[in-house]
């Protein structure tokens, strides 16, 4: 075979038998979901999202993922309300360190609001599985930590977006809030029965090691991420403190 035959069949095949780059592992694959909806005041917002970017950087956080055994989790950041209302915020980035958390936390404080509708939980986990198909990298767990005040009422029931997570092997984990004082001018916002968090519980968290944080007001959200964030992390450890109803 001529030289210049080789080189070319070669050219052709090696990359079909040379191993594919493998992806990065890391401890956990975590999609922050937020609600967004009319609920939600403009005040509110800005507390949820600092709350948020607060607990993304706080110590306990960064050290949670130091004591991983991939030292790492993957993170993004999407935020929904009605049901063709889902926007990505945040594309996913490889947290390892302060530093690169900081990153995160800075472009999230940046990040101009994406809707304030009607409250289609159903769609926005949908939208949030959508997201671990293109996370890049490999890791045991996948989680979706939605936070939201309200009952879903738009768009598919969330219990069938929930029962399809599950069957896909991923978890819902909840961070529920009792909004007494929702956004002027919206009408219609009652609690569901039971309470907020009895419905998270019941209707949208599910999967391994699931579970739900219910706060009074927005006033106490970077208190409560913080805590779930170390949670979800350190895989419902007994030992993490999830104090709260």
């Amino acid at each position: 075979m001529r030289p210049m035959l080789v080189a070319a069949v070669a050219a052709v095949l090696l990359p079909m038998i040379a191993p594919a780059a493998r992806a990065e592992t890391v401890d956990l694959q975590l999609v922050l979901a937020a609600d967004v909806s009319i609920s939600v005041d403009n005040s509110e917002f800005e507390l949820q999202r600092e709350g948020y970017a607060a607990a993304i950087t706080s110590p306990p956080v960064l050290e949670a993922i130091r004591r991983g055994p991939n030292h790492a989790i993957a993170i993004c950041f999407v935020e929904w309300s009605g049901p063709t209302s889902q926007q990505l915020v945040i594309d996913w980035m490889v947290i390892r360190d302060g530093e690169v958390a900081k990153l995160f936390a800075d472009a999230l404080r940046s990040a101009p609001r994406s809707f304030a509708g009607a409250t289609a939980i159903g769609a926005g986990i949908d939208f949030a599985m959508a997201q671990f198909a293109r996370s890049g990298v490999d890791g045991p767990r996948r989680v979706i930590d939605v936070s939201g005040d309200g009952d879903n009422n738009s768009g598919k029931p969330v219990e069938y977006a929930r029962d399809a997570a599950i069957k896909a092997k991923v978890t819902i984990n909840g961070l529920a809030i009792v909004n007494e004082h929702p956004a002027a001018g919206f009408i219609g916002h009652v609690q569901p029965e039971g309470g907020i968090g009895n419905y998270y519980r019941t209707r949208v968290a599910g999967g391994p090691d699931s579970f739900v944080i219910e706060i009074d007001n927005f006033a106490d959200f970077s208190a409560a991420m913080t805590r779930k964030l170390v949670a979800e992390i350190a895989a419902g450890k007994s030992s993490v403190d999830l104090a709260g109803r």
